[in-house]
């Protein structure tokens, strides 16, 4: 048996020996799990995943490697991949470069061979907790001394948002989009462009004088990475725009309106992350099976103004928000679809832009 390189440690003290691969370097990053049992690139390269190390339920990952077509950001910022065993060999006609070669070329360590299950029970029994990934020689003491004085870092939007506006243009297109970039993810616009969206993507701090130049005819609040109180002005920017143009958020965009509306948002004890969520729609009485990503929720007991209009049927938390005479709804849940499909959401957007031109 070959000697372990890297090691885990959590805030509780516990710790697990493995191997490392990605970047060979010390991370400190709030711990969480994923229960996706594909989607490993997307997850990667979500900028919802910014400082978090992503416990991998499923225990294969790596076997069909990494597709050009298939990242979420141009840049993935995730914190620390945490997998039961890692495949170097991927077998995939699509496959462009290995999980190992991405995550070393964006300086991202991970660690391999550790009891998944295990730390994945501890988690969801403890709740999300601050980790060290370090080497496998570094004293225990060390690690939690590290571990105990390092605080999480609250400028993760600013960080992964554009920097300068950009757009996402189709031919023909019948509307024009804002997109405040919170850690927008590609696919969200990837849909846009297919119900003649074209999007122009500005920074999360962007004021209202310079979303209106633009003249869109909707604005979306995009998903992203943290928490919510941390970015203010994205909400203080909800509350200026409600009212004049449709919103609609995602994910991180959906906590910022639910606080511009006066809602309450709380941080959950482990939250959802994974593709096999199911979600209420009240408005339909469907079921839908949804992709999730989010550590905060917003409050049952001081939602504002806002109408819930779909529930988690596993905590029964808030999945969905909605105020009508604003023309403002938002989901926690991942909007994209299949290939070649779209999502009733935006086509619910494209349908509350259309009315807004009749006006």
């Amino acid at each position: 048996m070959k000697a372990y390189t890297k090691k885990l440690v959590l805030e509780s003290g516990r710790e697990f020996y493995g191997y490392g691969f990605g970047a060979d370097r010390e991370a400190i990053n709030e711990i969480v799990f994923n229960t996706s049992v594909v989607g490993y690139q997307e997850i990667m390269s979500d900028p919802s995943y910014t400082d978090q190390a992503v416990v991998m339920t499923y225990p294969l990952i790596g076997n069909y490697g990494m597709a050009d077509e298939d990242y979420e950001t141009k840049t993935p910022t995730l914190g620390a991949m945490i997998v039961r065993e890692y495949n170097d060999l991927p077998s995939n006609f699509r496959y462009t470069r290995t999980l190992n070669e991405v995550l070393e070329e964006y300086n991202i360590p991970a660690i391999e061979g550790i009891d998944t299950r295990a730390l994945t029970r501890i988690i969801r029994d403890e709740g999300t907790q601050k980790a060290i990934l370090t080497d496998a020689s570094t004293p225990t003491e060390e690690a939690l001394a590290r571990l105990n004085a390092y605080e999480l870092p609250k400028d993760s939007v600013a960080r992964v948002s554009c920097k300068k506006r950009w757009m996402s243009r189709v031919p023909n297109h019948t509307y024009d989009v804002v997109a405040i970039d919170c850690g927008i993810r590609n696919n969200i616009i990837r849909q846009l462009n297919k119900v003649g969206c074209n999007v122009t993507v500005v920074p999360y701090n962007a004021t209202l004088e310079e979303v209106m130049a633009f003249h869109p005819d909707g604005v979306v609040i995009s998903n992203g990475p943290g928490n919510p109180a941390d970015v203010e002005s994205v909400a203080e920017l909800v509350k200026q725009l409600r009212g004049r143009l449709p919103i609609f958020g995602v994910g991180l965009g959906m906590e910022l309106i639910a606080l511009a509306y006066g809602a309450q948002v709380d941080k959950m004890k482990v939250g959802h992350r994974g593709s096999n969520h199911p979600v209420m729609n009240h408005a339909t009485g469907l079921l839908e099976i949804a992709v999730q990503n989010h550590g905060y929720v917003v409050s049952p007991e001081a939602c504002g103004m806002l109408k819930v209009t779909h529930t988690n049927l596993l905590d029964r938390t808030i999945e969905g928000v909605e105020c009508r005479f604003d023309r403002v709804f938002a989901v926690q849940f991942d909007p994209t679809a299949a290939e070649g499909e779209c999502h009733d959401l935006f086509k619910k957007f494209v349908k509350l832009m259309e009315e807004g031109r009749d006006a």
